[in-house]
């Protein structure tokens, strides 16, 4: 049985940035839509959400190493002990909506990720920090175009956000395909478009909740799509396919 809340896909294409750019970044998006009650819009600052509300994330690409202090501690992007100007790094910033599942588009037909280091690390807040473990999403050889980012809210305070994955079950069987480390599809590079090839390989976020807001009201979206794992979510949104840009084609 599908759940009883009627799900709402929200598409989010990327506004991406130069660090210097980024740090001069005050305000960035929509403000969440009706009931929305948080009016911080920069990624580097805190703030306390309620459900409906909309929220402002960054995604950081560099290199893995540039995201490490000493090669140890693993720093937010926001931390300026980072040497993240120093690598080039660029920036890509959403406002999705609180509790809704979100699917953010990045357009990879001018931005290369492996040209900045192949990978990201999603982020928001500064005296309350949260950022991503660096996810892989490309090299000259193989790219990764969908994934699964979880965040995580105690009393409407960002805690976490957890990449996950799927351990390749999405493209089983699929020769268009190569499973890397047993948990991520992977396209192989030159196949994509600028690179030689013909094929889409825009990246494709699916966004998801859980946790608390500040009132203790319950985020269920990440929930709704761990229940859908048993079915096609690209199938779920296929009717909106008509009214999409063809570089969504390419991301379930």
């Amino acid at each position: 049985m599908f759940p009883s809340k009627t799900l709402t896909l929200l598409v989010f294409s990327a506004l991406t940035l130069t660090i210097t750019s980024f740090h001069k970044t005050v305000a960035i998006g929509g403000d969440g839509g009706g009931g929305n009650t948080n009016n911080i819009y920069s990624p580097c600052s805190d703030t306390r959400i309620q459900r409906s509300d909309g929220f402002t994330f960054g995604i950081a690409f560099s290199s893995r190493p540039s995201f490490f202090l000493n090669q140890t501690v693993l720093l937010s992007p926001c931390d300026r002990r980072l040497s993240l100007a120093a690598m080039n790094s660029q920036f890509s910033l959403f406002r999705p909506k609180i509790d809704e599942i979100s699917l953010l588009s990045i357009n990879t037909s001018a931005f290369f990720p492996d040209n900045y280091g192949g990978y990201m690390v999603a982020f928001a807040g500064r005296k309350y920090a949260a950022r991503s473990i660096p996810a892989f999403i490309a090299n000259s050889t193989f790219i990764v175009t969908s994934f699964t980012l979880v965040m995580e809210f105690q009393k409407g305070r960002l805690q976490n956000l957890y990449w996950k994955r799927d351990g390749c079950a999405s493209c089983k069987g699929n020769q268009n395909f190569v499973c890397l480390n047993k948990q991520d599809c992977a396209i192989r590079t030159p196949s994509c478009k600028g690179r030689g090839g013909s094929v889409d390989c825009s990246l494709g976020i699916q966004l998801a909740f859980s946790g608390t807001d500040k009132h203790l009201a319950v985020l269920n979206s990440w929930y709704e799509v761990e229940n859908l794992k048993q079915y096609s979510l690209y199938g779920l949104y296929s009717n909106l396919k008509s009214s999409l840009t063809n570089q969504f084609n390419n991301f379930f």
